[in-house]
C-alpha cells in the first residue's frame, strides 16, 4: 500500500493523476514511445516467437474445426471480421464535436467463435500449447501428424489426469474453461467478485469447477496461483505474466494485416492506422499491439482504453512502477461495469514490454460505455458488452488530444471490440436500457 504522502508527491509530479483520481476521462501520451524497430528489440519478444504461435494454431485448426463445428467456415482458424461502421462514425463525430475524417472500423472480437471474446485468442492458444507439449511428451503425437487425433479417447484420458487453473474476471475464464474441458482437462476457474453470473453458469454447465471470491481480480489470481503451485499436475494460466497468452494474442497482427489488405485498406507512413484496445491486466491488448507493431511498424499507433475507476495500466506506465502499485493506492475503487477491465494492478511484464511501443492510454466512464453501447446498437445493429465499447472514444480522444495525423482523411481508426455475442439477451437488453438513461 502506498503512503498518502507518496500519492500526493505523484499528483504534484504528474498533474494528470489528480484528474484520474477524480475519475475524469483523460488521455495520456506515452513519452517513452520509440521507433518500432528500436522498441521491438528492447522487448525480448521476437517475430519468431509469434510465428511459432501462428504455426501451432494452424496445426490445431483441423482439430478445432472437428470439435467446434462453428469454425468450419474458417477451417478451424479462430478469427473475427473487420466491419466498417460509417453510421457510428457520423454519430460519434456529431456527439463529440470531433470530425473523424478517416474510416472507422470495428474489429469484431465480440463475434469470435468458441468463447465470444478477445480472450479466445490468448486463452485458447495457451491451452492448446500445453496440450501439445503433454501429448508429445507422452508419445501420442508428433508435429507432422494430423491434429484431429486430439479428439480421440487416449488424448482425453491423458488430459483428464492433468489440471488447469486460472484467475479471471470473466472472459479469460470462459475461453480457458471451454477449451480445457473440451480437451478433457480437469479445470478450475477462480473468479473475482465482479464476474458476471451468466459466465459462471455457462462454465459450470460445461463441467468446469468455478471458485468464487468476494475480492477483486488480483485476489482470484493469487489464490489460483497458490493452489496450482501446490499441485505438480496443475498448469496455472498466469494472466499477469504469461508469455504464451501474449503470443496467442500477438498472432492477431498478421491476421489484421491480411484482412485490411483484402478490403483494400492501405497502411503506411502516409496512411496511418490507429488502434484502440480495451485494457484490463494488459495481456490481450499488449499482445495484440505487439503483433500489430510487427505487422505495420511505425505506421500503426496503439492506444489502451481503461475504465475511469480502474486505470491500472495507465498509472503503472505513467509512474514507471507498473505492478508495484494499484488503483486503490490512489483512492480509486476498481468498480466498473466493464468486468473484463476491472483490474487494480497491471501486468508488469506487459507494462514494461509495451513501454517503448505504446502511443498512449485513455480512460472512459461507465456511463459513456453504456451510451455508446446503445448508440452502436441503434446505428449499426451491433450488440456489444460494455467493456467492448471502451475503445470507441479513442478516435475522439486522439483528435481532441492533437495526436499527429489522427484527424487525417487518410487515417484508418480500428476500434477493438472485446466481447458480446455470448451475453444473454435479457442482460444485453438491460445494458441497452442503461444507455438510454
Amino acid at each position: 500500500m502506498m503512503e498518502k504522502t507518496q500519492v500526493n508527491e505523484w499528483k504534484e509530479k504528474l498533474p494528470l493523476i489528480g484528474q484520474m483520481t477524480a475519475r475524469e476521462e483523460v488521455l495520456w501520451l506515452n513519452p517513452l514511445v520509440e521507433s518500432t524497430s528500436t522498441g521491438l528489440q528492447k522487448t525480448g519478444v521476437t517475430a519468431e516467437n509469434v510465428k511459432d504461435a501462428s504455426d501451432r494454431l494452424k496445426r490445431f485448426a483441423p482439430y478445432i474445426e472437428r470439435v467446434f463445428p462453428e469454425t468450419k467456415v474458417s477451417n478451424g482458424i479462430i478469427e473475427s471480421p473487420i466491419t466498417a461502421i460509417p453510421n457510428m462514425k457520423e454519430a460519434l463525430s456529431n456527439q463529440y464535436k470531433a470530425a473523424i475524417s478517416g474510416e472507422l472500423l470495428l474489429k469484431e472480437d465480440n463475434a469470435l467463435p468458441i468463447s465470444g471474446s478477445i480472450k479466445a485468442r490468448g486463452g485458447i492458444y495457451e491451452i492448446l500449447k500445453h496440450a501439445e507439449t503433454l501429448a508429445i511428451e507422452h508419445g501420442l503425437i508428433t508435429i507432422a501428424d494430423n491434429y484431429t487425433k486430439f479428439a480421440e479417447p487416449e488424448f482425453h484420458n491423458l488430459f483428464s489426469k492433468h489440471k488447469i487453473a486460472v484467475g479471471s474476471t470473466g472472459n479469460l475464464g470462459l475461453s480457458i474453461g471451454i477449451m480445457s474441458a473440451k480437451l478433457g482437462f480437469d479445470v478450475t476457474v477462480h473468479m473475482s467478485a465482479d464476474a458476471k453470473q451468466w459466465k459462471k453458469d455457462m462454465l459450470r454447465e460445461k463441467g468446469v469447477t468455478v471458485v468464487e471470491y468476494a475480492d477483486d481480480y488480483s485476489k482470484a489470481v493469487e489464490e489460483g496461483r497458490r493452489q496450482a503451485d501446490a499441485d505438480p499436475s496443475c498448469h496455472f494460466v498466469d494472466d499477469e505474466n504469461s508469455l504464451d497468452l501474449f503470443l496467442g494474442y500477438a498472432v492477431a497482427g498478421e491476421r489484421v494485416a491480411a484482412q485490411l489488405k483484402a478490403r483494400g485498406t492501405i497502411v503506411n507512413k502516409d496512411n496511418p492506422l490507429f488502434v484502440y484496445l480495451p485494457c484490463g491486466v494488459g495481456g490481450g491488448p499488449g499482445g495484440v499491439a505487439f503483433g500489430l507493431k510487427l505487422a505495420f511498424g511505425d505506421a500503426v499507433s496503439c492506444f489502451f482504453a481503461e475504465p475511469t475507476h480502474s486505470p491500472c495500466m495507465m498509472l503503472g506506465m505513467m509512474t514507471g512502477l507498473h505492478d508495484k502499485i494499484s488503483v486503490q493506492d490512489f483512492g480509486l475503487d476498481n468498480k466498473t461495469v466493464a468486468d473484463g477491465l476491472a483490474v487494480g494492478t497491471a501486468s508488469g511484464f506487459v507494462g514494461k514490454t509495451m513501454e517503448p511501443l505504446l502511443s498512449g492510454c485513455y480512460t472512459i466512464a461507465d456511463e459513456t460505455m453504456f451510451k455508446l453501447l446503445k448508440l452502436i446498437a441503434d446505428t449499426e445493429n451491433i450488440r456489444l458488452e460494455p467493456s467492448a465499447l471502451a475503445g470507441m472514444t479513442g478516435p475522439v480522444q486522439a483528435i481532441h488530444g492533437n495526436v499527429k495525423d489522427a484527424n487525417s482523411a487518410k487515417a484508418t481508426h480500428l476500434v477493438w471490440a472485446t466481447g458480446g455475442s455470448m451475453v444473454p439477451e435479457a442482460e444485453m437488453n438491460s445494458y441497452y436500457d442503461m444507455g438510454g438513461k
